[in-house]
């Protein structure tokens, strides 16, 4: 099943399969220059902050998440598997691809 991720930043909404992790979805909304580094949580280049919603969130470094960011819904889009509808908000590295 596919469900709607909006990035608040810039109104863009994307299908995203529920088995799939939100760097795989924003990769198809075609924006030149997204960030895509070791996609295991790892180097912390797709940062998001999920405002709403609800989702299944892997093992990420602690380098680049801490607990209390990650309790505020800061996540690395690699890592995320949306399980409803989820509103984003773009930071870190992620955001000067994300706002051209």
């Amino acid at each position: 099943m596919s469900v709607q991720i909006s990035i608040e930043d810039t109104g863009d909404v994307f299908p995203c399969a529920e088995t799939k992790h939100l760097l795989a979805g924003m990769i198809q909304l075609g924006k030149k220059g997204i960030p895509v580094g070791c996609r295991s949580g790892g180097c912390g280049v797709c940062k998001v902050k999920v405002l709403s919603g609800d989702y299944i969130s892997k093992k990420m470094s602690r380098d680049h998440v801490t607990e209390d960011e990650e309790r505020q819904g800061v996540v690395l889009a690699c890592r995320v598997f949306p399980q409803t509808d989820l509103k984003l908000s773009v930071i870190g590295h992620l955001q000067k691809a994300i706002m051209r």
